[in-house]
């Protein structure tokens, strides 16, 4: 049983009502009709592929810029809107998610190879939820299905549409997001640790193996 699923068992052992991902929301469109030349000295910040890949939060301290019109009718990223990569070489790398869990006045712009689902009732999850649940073992699985593809895979929205997600209450999300925000705040500080450990190893094991110290002046 994954962590996410574990969490709400325990904390709903009566089950919790499940919908299709159409019935919650609609799916928008990243960038279109951009050149090359609309990425050099943009007015305005967008999201790229690898943010949307690498983070289960949107970062939004970037230096990505687009060139953006004042006429242009261009998809605006909004606080609870979930981004997923829409291909990658692996099925399984597919549709990865990035949450908008900031509130700001500055407007985002999706780069045109992900695409946003945005909720028609944004009250039934906390984007903190969002982030966890997006990436949970079990949505994955089903996130993987929705692609196909040969030497490049592509997520199928119509497939992806008829994802299905629990929806605990709000109460529930509160308390799942404090436990696995602290389980994600302990392993980076495993990690980190781990990391300045494995610094100090690879310091001193060179400085032991470095035998030209040992060498005589005579050469």
């Amino acid at each position: 049983m994954n962590k996410i699923e574990q969490l709400i068992q325990q904390h709903c052992p009566n089950g919790v009502e499940f919908k299709k991902l159409e019935e919650l929301g609609n799916f928008y469109g990243g960038l279109s009709g951009k050149s090359k030349n609309d990425f050099t000295n943009g007015n305005a910040k967008f999201i790229t592929y690898m943010n949307v890949f690498s983070n289960i939060t949107v970062n939004t301290a970037v230096k990505d810029f687009v060139k953006i019109g004042e006429t242009e009718n261009q998809n605006k990223i909004e606080y609870g809107d979930v981004l997923f990569t829409g291909s990658s070489e692996t099925p399984d790398e597919c549709g990865m998610s990035s949450v908008m869990t900031q509130k700001t006045n500055e407007a985002f712009y999706l780069n045109s190879f992900c695409f946003g689902f945005r909720l028609l009732n944004k009250d039934l999850f906390l984007p903190d939820f969002l982030k966890y649940l997006f990436r949970d073992e079990q949505l994955r699985k089903q996130i993987a299905k929705t692609a196909s593809g040969v030497t490049r895979f592509n997520v199928s929205k119509a497939r992806f549409a008829k994802i299905t997600v629990p929806i605990p209450p709000i109460e529930v999300q509160r308390e799942i997001v404090n436990i696995l925000d602290k389980f994600t705040e302990l392993e980076a500080e495993l990690e980190a640790e781990l990391e300045a450990r494995r610094s100090q190893y690879e310091y001193y094991r060179n400085k032991l193996l470095n035998f030209s110290d040992l060498r005589g002046g005579g050469g």
